[in-house]
């Protein structure tokens, strides 16, 4: 585990986030002296290049109106085409025209994200909630931390995506957001910020002006009802990095200019979450 304070940023797939804003943060954190990990999506590149090769896309809502993506084995291929070829090395890319050495991993890289494939899915259809048996996405069951623990030591920022690797060691597709919050928690970091093409939780999904400066997360259950069910997931991540014992996330705004270090000094929504037995 590295010694120097550690934030962990993931990066939202949003068209919208800008990247390129997100990379000059980091190099100014790093320039500080901190760890970073950056952790991506790749939704609109995901999109692109499914429209692209005529791979149709499906999204899966759950009865909690937590939404994901459906993932057969022609998704699946342009996922992994998608962030390991596309989004990823641009990322390092810039990275190094800023001066930071970074690597870019996928969950599968020494055994990083390990996930035990879903059996079954459930999605709600027309009013209805079916079983999707045939979904290659995975439960995150587990993090090696040697390999990123020795770049982080000798200086690198890792860049990190999924897929994992799951109990067959095949890949499968596992959320991004929750893929933070378990390098996060594995990895003792002292913040996980979550930027996305939101400025934070919103009280009211179609006024950007309604942020929400705090939003305390139920220990179990849904987390809430927003639109498009993206906001959800990510409060689940925040949950799960909370219950593993990072001290603070925050779900900050990905387009605006220095993402992070606004993030950082208050901007966006802080996620805290309710002590089991106490009411909400």
């Amino acid at each position: 585990m590295t010694t120097r304070p550690l934030t962990v940023v993931k990066c939202g797939g949003n068209r919208a986030v800008d990247a390129a804003g997100v990379c000059a943060d980091v190099a100014r954190l790093v320039q500080k002296g901190r760890s970073v990990l950056v952790v991506h999506g790749g939704s609109g590149e995901i999109a692109r290049l499914a429209g692209k090769l005529g791979v149709p896309q499906r999204t899966l809502v759950s009865p909690d109106q937590v939404t994901t993506r459906y993932t057969d084995p022609e998704t699946l291929e342009v996922v992994i085409l998608a962030l390991a070829g596309g989004v990823k090395p641009k990322i390092v890319a810039e990275l190094s025209r800023l001066g930071v050495p970074s690597v870019g991993l996928t969950g599968m890289d020494g055994g990083m994200l390990r996930a035990r494939r879903k059996s079954a899915v459930r999605s709600v259809v027309d009013g209805r909630t079916t079983m999707v048996r045939d979904n290659l996405s995975g439960r995150l069951s587990g993090v090696r931390t040697e390999l990123a623990d020795t770049l982080l030591r000798s200086g690198f920022v890792p860049v990190v995506s999924p897929p994992a690797i799951d109990e067959h060691d095949h890949p499968v597709n596992v959320d991004a957001d929750r893929a933070a919050a378990a390098l996060a928690a594995a990895h003792g970091a002292d913040e996980l910020v979550l930027l996305t093409g939101a400025p934070g939780v919103l009280a009211d999904p179609d006024d950007e002006t309604s942020v929400l400066s705090t939003y305390e997360v139920p220990a179990t259950g849904a987390p809430g009802r927003f639109a498009g069910g993206g906001m959800a997931l990510k409060l689940v991540a925040a949950r799960e990095a909370l219950a593993g014992g990072v001290a603070s996330v925050r779900i900050a705004d990905g387009r605006v200019p220095d993402p992070v270090n606004r993030a950082l000094a208050g901007s966006g929504t802080t996620v805290t979450m309710t002590r089991a037995g106490s009411r909400s």
